[in-house]
């Protein structure tokens, strides 16, 4: 049995240690004082910790199969450096890529045909990508190829893709060693039509933030 004794810290929590079979057992329990001194912030800040460590774990340790994975074509455009030149033309080069390739994808009805699409465009996508590295005058060149690559875990809309390997369109700007953008190719999330005046835009969202948003939501509907 635990003998409970008061801690110091204002009776937050009482603790105690005895010895049983030759260890040494430490018992910790919470008092009613937690109610009475900032109870329910502790209580928000372990369910908001604990909703975090939820979703960094679905994120790194969810296991996707490979056929999920071959439902997408994913995009990955790399800048030169982290330089704010650098990274300010590579959103240059994406709105030219992804102008480009629009109406190309619109036709494709699967990602198998969305990979020919792509494929047969490469040559093509660098001239796209290079004639604005030219403008904005840069000397280095873009280089484009389809390969596999791992990916993050993400969410689009209402779609979470977890980190796996995935095709992808990738689209290295010269040394292609700085910070990276990235989206799908196939469904076209990222390539949507520009008749629609940007209102099937893509509205990235927070799992951790929609979590404890829907947690405490019920919680204060309860009241």
């Amino acid at each position: 049995m635990c003998d409970w004794q008061p801690s110091e810290q204002r009776n937050l929590w009482q603790k105690s240690t005895y010895v049983y079979k030759n260890r040494v057992h430490i018992c910790v329990k919470t008092t009613s004082a937690v109610n009475n001194y900032g109870g329910g912030f502790f209580m928000k800040k372990v369910i908001i910790v604990a909703a975090f460590v939820a979703v960094v774990a679905i994120c790194l340790f969810a296991a996707p199969t490979q056929n999920a994975n071959a439902d997408y074509l994913r995009i990955h455009i790399r800048a030169d450096s982290n330089a704010e030149t650098d990274q300010a033309v590579k959103y240059a080069v994406k709105a030219a890529v992804v102008e480009y390739l629009t109406p190309k994808l619109a036709r494709a009805d699967s990602k198998a045909e969305a990979m020919a699409v792509v494929k047969a465009e490469l040559t093509s996508l660098e001239q796209v990508a290079n004639t604005v590295l030219a403008d904005k005058g840069f000397v280095y060149k873009c280089h484009a190829r389809v390969a596999s690559e791992k990916f993050p875990c993400r969410t689009y809309g209402n779609l979470t893709l977890e980190s796996g390997i995935y095709d992808a369109l990738i689209l290295d700007l010269g040394s292609g060693r700085g910070n990276n953008w990235w989206c799908v190719v196939y469904p076209p999330l990222c390539f949507v039509g520009g008749e629609n005046n940007g209102t099937n835009s893509i509205v990235y969202r927070s799992l951790l933030k929609e979590v404890i948003d829907k947690f405490f939501s019920r919680k204060n509907a309860g009241k």
